[in-house]
């Protein structure tokens, strides 16, 4: 989170600049008068105890602080070339980003003449959109586990704790998220940079946006995030790389999610998330941001006493009392904060039961799947064991 640090008292200096009685010299009595009234005068300025004041994270694109400063890249043109020449769509939205964001029109016109389409994108996004998603097939969870808890993410994950060990304990202390946590996220997502993603990320978007017609609309926005971001970071926006879907960085942050809840952690002036200091600032200020609660529990066990009749999931939401009345008692004792979620992992010979608490929620909300969360869970304890 941003915070300001309260202003110091005014210097000795400062008490010229205050208005002063006529009189001040005058009489000693009234001089004196005159000085409490200065001293009082001073107390009101800011020179009490203040408590640090947080500043929530942007969230409208028009606001963007950072909206004039220049694009970068010799990109110009009078007309749009290239894959996606003939595309209205393109350039209504060309247009949108000059009315709304200033953006010169020449220069978009020349940058998007420079976009890829990504045929293979759309033909692996056409055929998972047919695979039907149902329950969990037994064994699920068992396959899912087994592409993150190995090895290989462990030892990596604590050489790259011992290696950021500085930056780990300082997010920890200011966001209040375990550095396990942290780790678990960037394990899952990247192999803590292992692993960031080939496609420029305006060729993703620009062909998510235009070419995908289920969720065109929200990569649109992401387009549109992802220039304004570039222009504010002084980014040539042909040059990041990422994920298929525009993802970024070591936590593979959205362009969207960048700008509401990026953090410069080492100083230098920018907010770089393919720099791991940052990296790990802006995943606990995601998590905080998120209603990641310090110091409470992520997940409990449950042992079932039966058959379990209740919905597991993120959206059936209970209390401790109705998980016990359902035949489903916690193995330790544990908070009964709510709201509170069953996760169920599908082994392939049996079910386990878990409590999902409000903080295993806010892992959900990096990625909206209980496996996934799950995942990030395990990693993360599993590299704390070593370290």
């Amino acid at each position: 989170m941003a915070i300001s640090l309260p202003e110091p008292c005014p210097p000795p200096a400062a008490l010229a600049r205050l208005p002063l009685p006529e009189f001040y010299c005058s009489r000693p009595r009234q001089m004196l008068l005159a000085f409490c009234v200065i001293l009082l005068t001073l107390g009101s300025f800011g020179c009490a105890e203040r408590s640090p004041r947080v500043v929530p994270p942007a969230t409208s694109l028009a606001t963007e602080p950072l909206a004039n400063r220049a694009c970068v890249g010799a990109y110009r043109a009078t007309q749009l070339t290239g894959d996606f020449a003939g595309y209205a769509g393109l350039r209504q939205f060309i247009d949108q980003m000059v009315r709304k964001h200033g953006f010169d029109e020449q220069y978009l016109l020349g940058l998007f003449s420079q976009a890829r389409r990504k045929d293979w994108t759309l033909n692996y996004l056409a055929k998972s959109d047919q695979e039907l998603k149902g329950t969990p097939p037994p064994g699920g969870w068992t396959r899912y586990r087994a592409k993150f808890l190995d090895e290989r993410h462990i030892s990596a994950g604590v050489e790259f704790a011992l290696r950021h060990r500085a930056a780990l304990l300082r997010a920890t202390q200011q966001y209040g998220v375990p550095e396990e946590y942290i780790l678990g996220i960037l394990g899952v997502e990247t192999i803590f940079g292992s692993y960031v993603g080939k496609d420029r990320v305006l060729d993703a978007l620009t062909t998510l946006g235009f070419d995908y017609t289920r969720r065109g609309d929200y990569f649109r926005g992401e387009l549109e995030s992802f220039l304004v971001m570039a222009r504010g970071e002084g980014l040539d926006p042909a040059a990041p790389k990422g994920s298929y879907a525009g993802a970024m960085g070591l936590g593979q942050f959205m362009p969207s999610s960048f700008l509401r809840w990026a953090v410069d952690f080492n100083h230098d002036g920018h907010r770089d998330l393919w720099n791991a200091e940052d990296a790990i600032g802006s995943v606990a200020n995601y998590f905080i941001q998120h209603g990641w609660r310090p110091g409470h529990p992520v997940l409990t066990p449950l042992q079932a006493s039966g058959p379990v009749s209740l919905e597991a999931g993120l959206n059936p939401q209970y209390t401790l009392a109705e998980l016990q009345q359902a035949g489903l008692r916690p193995v330790r004792p544990c908070g009964s904060e709510g709201p509170l979620r069953l996760v169920r992992l599908r082994h392939a010979n049996h079910d386990q039961y878990l409590i999902g608490h409000p903080n295993f929620y806010t892992i959900t909300r990096y990625n909206n799947s209980t496996y996934y969360a799950m995942a990030v869970h395990e990693l993360a304890q599993a590299i704390k064991r070593r370290l």
